[in-house]
């Protein structure tokens, strides 16, 4: 007789500790009709820079900034977010079709699986939203006529990215979303409670890798990107952040157009 065969089964998920990475957190707003983003650089007395998207790997050799987006770093006191502080400084890009993006910046370290307690906190983070939003106002009043038909409208469209850098031990994405796919869902949609295989299916949908060594999940609230580089994905993140709100605001606009037509 022979032995019965069984499948093999993976072991326990091991503890997956963070070496370097940081925790993004943006915030997009419709400002304005336009902005001439030379006249608002004149207009700020502090260190401002066009940004340009960094092409660190291939990509459609179209997808730049037309023009460049004007970024501007504002200093900020520490922020404690859970166990978690934020950086000293603020980045907002102004963009010239009238959209402002501020983006704040968490240092992550420790255990993979502590970013669903983040993740928890940030998710509709009331003090974050205040706080972006009042740095809007503020610089629609530096920037003054630079800005066309100011009016800083009530809808805002936020989104988190968790960059992973480095963990402490090898890393391969195959095994890390088989050993972790449930945990990653998890994460990306800040719930606590175990989700349906369909749940976790549907949050790991959108998942791409360029190699072995690194791994980006899009989500619709969260992404999850591990990269020793990955400013070129986060860059795409953040302006199809910016893209998705300025869909919901015509939209909005639309509707209400329809409304009073009838």
């Amino acid at each position: 007789m022979t032995e019965t065969q069984t499948s093999p089964q993976f072991s326990t998920p091991r503890q997956w500790t963070i070496q370097t990475g940081s925790c993004f957190v943006l915030f997009a707003y419709d400002a304005a009709r336009s902005i001439n983003l030379d006249e608002a650089e004149r207009h700020l007395h502090q260190a401002a820079q066009r940004q340009t998207i960094p092409h660190k790997r291939r990509a459609p050799s179209y997808f730049e900034y037309q023009p460049p987006p004007l970024r501007v770093s504002q200093e900020i006191e520490p922020l404690n977010i859970g166990a978690v502080s934020a950086r000293a400084s603020v980045d907002i890009l102004v963009y010239d079709f009238g959209a402002v993006a501020v983006t704040y910046t968490l240092a992550i370290t420790g255990l993979f699986s502590d970013l669903l307690r983040l993740a928890e906190a940030l998710y509709d983070n009331e003090f974050l939203l205040s706080d972006s939003r009042l740095r809007v106002e503020q610089l629609l009043k530096m920037i003054g006529d630079a800005a066309s038909q100011a009016s800083l409208a009530p809808l805002v469209e936020d989104y988190l990215v968790f960059h992973i850098e480095s963990f402490t031990q090898p890393f391969d994405a195959t095994r890390f979303c088989a050993d972790n796919g449930r945990q990653i869902a998890q994460i990306l949609r800040a719930e606590r409670q175990i989700l349906s295989d369909q749940e976790v299916d549907d949050a790991l949908a959108a998942r791409i890798s360029f190699g072995t060594q690194d791994l980006t999940v899009v989500d619709w609230n969260a992404a999850l990107l591990i990269d020793k580089e990955g400013e070129d994905v986060r860059a795409v993140l953040g302006f199809a952040n910016v893209e998705l709100l300025e869909m919901r605001h015509l939209d909005q606009r639309l509707d209400r157009a329809m409304d009073q037509a009838y």
